[in-house]
């Protein structure tokens, strides 16, 4: 685990070759396995291939989403607000196992924060979101994950790099 750790990358840019069905069977498996609290799974996700539904999702905010446009294939990662306060905290954890599982299948990803984020002047991300793909107003978006073949090479942060400076034992000070 630690190795996939030490080479996984945020990936933008994308090949275009399409996410092959075993691999795609993989990552939702990863999703659905996902630990959860109490077991209530609040998650919910929306696998998108739609060219022209990536398209419009990658205009979702006005930074930071732009480059999904070059994605072949995003998962929406959304929760259900009705089953559970934490469905923040679940959808976070299974969009990090989400993204581990590609990099471990040699795939590229980018994490897209559409929580607590804005579309334009009058709209939130969230809400552009749920009206583009017919949400209903108890499924939350928490982010969309770019995912595909990389097609940019990103050197690993090397152990000396770390921000140690950030552990502290015991207590604060």
């Amino acid at each position: 685990m630690i190795e996939l750790l030490r080479k996984r990358r945020s990936i933008r840019k994308f090949t275009n070759e399409k996410i092959d069905v075993e691999s795609r069977k993989i990552l939702i498996e990863a999703a659905l396995r996902a630990p959860s609290a109490r077991g209530i799974n609040p998650w919910e996700f929306i696998l998108v291939d739609d060219e022209e539904l990536i398209i419009q999702l990658s205009q979702a905010k006005q930074f930071g989403s732009a480059f999904l446009i070059n994605a072949p294939f995003a998962i929406v990662v959304c929760g259900d607000s009705s089953k559970a306060d934490f469905w923040i905290e679940d959808c976070s954890i299974t969009a990090t196992i989400i993204q581990l599982t590609a990099a471990s299948l040699g795939l590229g990803s980018c994490w897209i924060q559409i929580r607590n984020r804005q579309h334009n002047d009058n709209t939130t991300a969230e809400a552009y979101v749920q009206e583009l793909l017919g949400l209903p107003e108890h499924i939350k978006v928490s982010s969309i994950l770019a995912i595909g073949y990389p097609d940019e090479i990103k050197p690993t942060v090397s152990a000396e790099n770390l921000q140690y400076d950030k552990i502290k034992e015991n207590r604060w000070v």
